[in-house]
C-alpha cells in the first residue's frame, strides 16, 4: 500500500514536470491519480491544484529580475504598463469562463476517457504547428500585441478540458499569431502565473474546511517537489523548444493518449 507522503511526491514530480510543458498536467496527474485508485477523494483532487503553486513560484523565482522590474515600471514605464495589461486581458477569459462553467466542466469532461483524446488531439496539434512555416515576427513575450493577448487568453480556456495542455493551448495560439517559439513558451510562463494563482486560491477556499493538519503537511510536501522540479523543467524547457521546437512532447502526448486508450480498453 504506496503511503500518501511518497503519493504526494510523486504526483509533486508529476505536476512540477508537466505543468509548463505542452503535454497537459491536469491530463498527467488525473492518469496518476487513477492509477493510484484515488477515485472520487474530495482532498486529492483538490491536491492536484494546490501543488501547483509550487511550480508557480518556480516561475516567479526563475524570472524575479524581470517581474520586479515590470512591477516597478507599470507606474512609469508605458512598455512596462502595457505589458500588465496586456497579462491581465490574457487572464480575464479564464476568469470569467471557468468561475461561469468550471464546476460543470470538472463534472462532465475530467475523466480519463477525455484525457486520452484530448492528447492525441493535442498532440497532432502541436506537431502541424512546429513543422508550419509561420513566419515569425514577435520576438519579446512583453512586448505583444494587446489583441494577440486577448487570443492567447481565449484559446488558453480550451484547457478547462483536461488533456488539451493550458501551456500547450496558449504556446500554439502564440505561435500562430506570430510569436516564435521561446516567446510563445515564454508568455505561457507568465500567463500561468495570474491563471494559477487564481485557481489555487478557488481551491483553497472552497476547501478550507477539510484541511486538517496532515493535509498541510501532504501538500507541502508536494508543493515543495512541484516547485523543485518546475525550476530544473522551465530552465531546460526554453533552450530545448528554442532548438528543437516540439516535436518530443507532441509524439509523448500521442504516445500516452494511445496508451491510455489501449489501458481503458482493457478495463484498467
Amino acid at each position: 500500500m504506496i503511503s500518501d507522503t511518497l503519493r504526494a511526491v510523486i504526483l509533486g514530480v508529476v505536476e512540477g514536470v508537466t505543468e509548463f510543458l505542452p503535454v497537459s498536467s491536469t491530463g498527467h496527474l488525473l492518469l496518476v491519480g487513477r492509477f493510484f485508485d484515488l477515485g472520487e477523494d474530495d482532498f486529492w483532487k483538490s491536491f492536484d491544484v494546490l501543488i501547483q503553486l509550487g511550480a508557480i513560484l518556480a516561475i516567479v523565482v526563475i524570472y524575479f529580475a524581470k517581474l520586479w522590474r515590470i512591477a516597478l515600471g507599470m507606474f512609469t514605464n508605458t512598455e512596462d504598463r502595457r505589458f500588465v495589461i496586456g497579462l491581465l486581458v490574457a487572464f480575464l477569459p479564464a476568469a470569467v469562463i471557468g468561475g461561469a462553467l468550471g464546476s460543470v466542466i470538472k463534472a462532465h469532461l475530467f475523466n480519463p476517457w477525455v484525457v486520452c483524446f484530448a492528447l492525441i488531439v493535442g498532440g497532432a496539434i502541436l506537431l502541424w504547428v512546429d513543422i508550419i512555416d509561420h513566419d515569425p515576427h514577435e520576438h519579446d513575450a512583453t512586448k505583444f500585441p494587446l489583441l494577440t493577448y486577448l487570443w492567447i487568453g481565449v484559446a488558453q480556456c480550451l484547457a478547462m478540458i483536461p488533456g488539451v495542455s493550458r501551456s500547450g493551448a496558449s504556446i500554439v495560439a502564440a505561435m500562430l499569431l506570430g510569436a516564435d517559439k521561446r516567446a510563445a513558451a515564454e508568455f505561457s510562463f507568465f500567463l500561468a502565473i495570474p491563471t494559477m494563482i487564481g485557481a489555487f486560491a478557488y481551491d483553497f477556499y472552497k476547501d478550507r474546511a477539510e484541511m486538517t493538519t496532515d493535509h498541510l503537511s501532504i501538500i507541502a510536501i508536494g508543493f515543495v517537489v512541484s516547485f523543485i522540479t518546475a525550476i530544473v523543467v522551465v530552465k531546460t524547457f526554453l533552450e530545448y523548444v528554442t532548438r528543437h521546437g516540439f516535436k518530443l512532447f507532441a509524439w509523448w502526448r500521442v504516445i500516452v493518449g494511445t496508451l491510455g486508450l489501449v489501458a481503458l480498453a482493457m478495463g484498467r
